[in-house]
């Protein structure tokens, strides 16, 4: 059984910062790669940002490019968001996600096998 849980959401500023992390628990075998997803109320699970195991190489979202930073630490097992400059259109649950093979695309949420239960991030003006 594979969990993952997020911390590091709270209420926080515009223009402020918060680094959010994931750790992950139990039998996992392989990883291709990790993801931040965010939704807000009445709206859809939406894509933030991934990194790819191997590479290391990223993607993010054109909302957050130059703001948030994902990064991971294979050997714990980790994933971090370092989130800076935050909007008040930033305010949503943000969900890990680990995805155990390759998907051809790492922005759709069907794609990922394992996932965390959220944590609220709060923006405010």
């Amino acid at each position: 059984q594979v969990q993952l849980v997020e911390s590091g959401g709270g209420l926080v500023q515009a223009g402020g910062s918060l680094t959010l992390s994931c750790v992950a628990s139990g039998r996992i075998l392989s990883t291709y790669a990790m993801g931040w997803f965010r939704q807000a109320p009445g709206r859809e699970r939406e894509f933030v940002a991934a990194i790819r195991r191997t590479a290391g190489s990223t993607v993010y979202a054109d909302s957050v490019k130059g703001r948030f930073t994902i990064s991971s630490d294979n050997a714990k097992n980790t994933l971090t968001l370092q989130m800076n400059n935050l909007r008040p259109e930033d305010t949503a649950v943000y969900y890990c996600a680990f995805d155990r093979s390759y998907s051809a695309s790492l922005l759709i949420p069907r794609n990922y096998d394992y996932w965390g239960q959220g944590t609220q991030v709060t923006v405010s003006s």
